[in-house]
């Protein structure tokens, strides 16, 4: 008799072992959109995705523990046996009902600390630590990418530019505007005192008025920040604006979106509460998202990734503290969903890390390699030497 587990175990690996030669006869497509969504904080990818047919499941969760699927309109919303997604995800479950989501478990990057600054820089970086970096792994792509003669245009959905999007390759950056709007009149008289004084400047002016015209009321009201429960409200204004970008003909084909407020330590909650409503607007805004690229969608992968997962015992402030492994979900028209990929380590006290995290066993860059080889045909080699310097090791998942 062979148990779930093994068969768990055999499927991934068949996964992530799977040969790149499939890939040398993918199509080229040059309208393929790229969404990654960061989350900062740490999501905590047990609540998000409870393994609810795991027996040390709800004895470790205790409080936080969802029921089991068909117990309620707050219980677990089922993808298989083993898994299931938390019941403010009703979006992400119909994608992935419709083959338009895979949900990645036991996913970490090579960091092992709990520090959220270290963390993320690994996570944009795409090294093996914190270390010094020249810029992000997606910056670095679009860089390879432009040497082959394939240059996509870039854009950060963030007040700053992201660590993941810095580097030599210059890419564009929007966030809606806190300050109140200008007339078109006076807007029409600084540009022309631009064009006679400072060519330089008109050029910038003129292209930030055209990514206010295609963002168009996306950046109305529109909050950025990290704290409080704007961990999902803030997504909204960002999905449509970059929907908008995506889906113009000349706009940019990649995005990243860029949201905190994903640090649960206290007051965290089960089928309400805190994480939940960060949730609903995680699940609203990349429904917005969907939505708004209208028939993009259907040439579009979305990764959505955060820094670290969070320990599996709940701790005395009814929260959750900065753990280890987590979730990652992968959605599109694009993408080959209705997956839980996942080699699953299980939850028994000998298979946590360090007795209290979800253990990794799967890199991130595994699926970032994976998504960058499979979408814009970036080379085995690239990715190893350049993308991700020193990841020659971690082979990329396929048919994603």
């Amino acid at each position: 008799m062979v148990d779930r587990r093994t068969l768990l175990k055999a499927s991934a690996q068949l996964t992530l072992l799977a040969p790149f030669a499939h890939i040398a006869h993918a199509v080229a497509n040059p309208d393929a959109r790229f969404v990654l969504v960061i989350l900062r904080g740490g999501l905590d990818g047990l609540a998000a995705v409870p393994p609810y047919g795991e027996p040390q499941y709800r004895n470790l969760r205790g409080s936080l523990a969802l029921d089991s699927p068909g117990n309620g309109g707050g219980a677990v919303l089922k993808l298989d046996g083993l898994f299931g997604l938390h019941p403010a995800l009703t979006n992400l479950h119909a994608m992935y009902g419709a083959g338009e989501l895979s949900v990645l478990h036991a996913v970490a990057t090579p960091y092992r600390e709990r520090s959220h600054f270290d963390g993320q820089k690994v996570l944009e970086a795409g090294l093996d630590s914190p270390a010094t970096s020249a810029g992000g792994w997606l910056n670095r792509a679009l860089a390879e990418l432009a040497k082959t003669g394939d240059a996509r245009d870039a854009i950060a959905l963030a007040e700053s530019v992201p660590l993941v999007l810095r580097g030599d390759f210059a890419v564009d950056a929007w966030a809606p505007s806190r300050l109140p709007g200008t007339d078109d009149d006076t807007l029409a008289r600084v540009r022309a005192l631009y064009e006679t004084t400072d060519p330089k400047l008109a050029r910038r002016l003129s292209d930030a008025l055209a990514a206010r015209e295609l963002a168009g009321d996306a950046g109305v009201g529109g909050r950025m920040g990290g704290g409080g429960l704007g961990g999902g409200a803030q997504l909204a204004p960002l999905a449509t604006a970059a929907a908008r970008f995506l889906a113009s003909a000349d706009g940019p084909r990649i995005a990243v979106i860029d949201v905190g407020g994903w640090d649960t330590h206290a007051n965290q909650g089960a089928g309400q509460g805190a994480l939940a409503l960060r949730l609903r607007g995680l699940d609203s805004g990349l429904q917005t998202l969907k939505t708004e690229l209208g028939p993009v969608w259907g040439d579009t992968s979305m990764l959505v990734v955060t820094e670290f997962g969070r320990t599996v015992a709940v701790n005395g402030t009814r929260g959750t503290d900065h753990g280890t492994a987590g979730c990652a979900f992968l959605a599109g028209g694009a993408v080959n969903g209705g997956r839980v990929i996942a080699d699953w380590p299980g939850l028994a006290s000998r298979d946590l890390h360090e007795g209290r995290d979800l253990r990794a066993t799967t890199d991130l860059r595994a699926v970032f390699k994976g998504v960058l080889a499979e979408r814009f045909r970036l080379a085995e080699s690239v990715l190893g030497r350049a993308v991700f310097p020193g990841s020659e090791t971690v082979q990329a998942l396929t048919s994603l």
